[in-house]
């Protein structure tokens, strides 16, 4: 139990989700939207909870890249965020690194509004960017343009 005092009454918190315990180390999570996706720290039914947070990452900074790409007119067909991690080597064992790569295909996308795209995910939008950054994990981006 943490002995932080929390800074709102955590029932009148406008977000809530839960976690229940199936079995072993398999639980399912229902957001607040009310999906549900299966955790399972041994990769049998789902994803551990670390790879959710970076699939998360690169989910965040994707809608970012996607949406604002749509907003200048790029033509894009495609995009994928790989996602490249470093965790710690001693309990906790957090993420150190993470290097989220953009591939973005389409028809005579412009490597400029890409750039600009990734940029202002990186640096104004992606909450779980800055989240994770602020929290001391080392975040990289990079992309590439492919015509198609």
């Amino acid at each position: 139990m943490s002995n932080d005092t929390p800074r709102l009454d955590p029932k009148s918190m406008p977000l809530q989700g839960d976690v229940t315990w199936k079995e072993d180390k398999h639980f399912i999570g229902t957001a607040p939207s009310g999906k549900t996706v299966d955790i399972d720290a041994n990769k049998v039914a789902g994803a551990s909870p670390m790879e959710l947070v970076l699939l998360g990452l690169g989910g965040c900074a994707s809608y970012d890249v996607v949406g604002i790409l749509q907003k200048s007119r790029q033509d894009i067909q495609d995009v994928r965020c790989e996602l490249s991690a470093v965790r710690a080597d001693t309990v906790p064992a957090v993420y150190t690194d993470i290097h989220l790569h953009f591939v973005v295909t389409g028809n005579d996308v412009k490597e400029k509004q890409v750039e600009k795209a990734v940029a202002l995910s990186a640096d104004k939008y992606c909450s779980a960017s800055k989240m994770l950054a602020d929290g001391g994990v080392h975040v990289t981006h990079s992309f590439e343009v492919i015509a198609s």
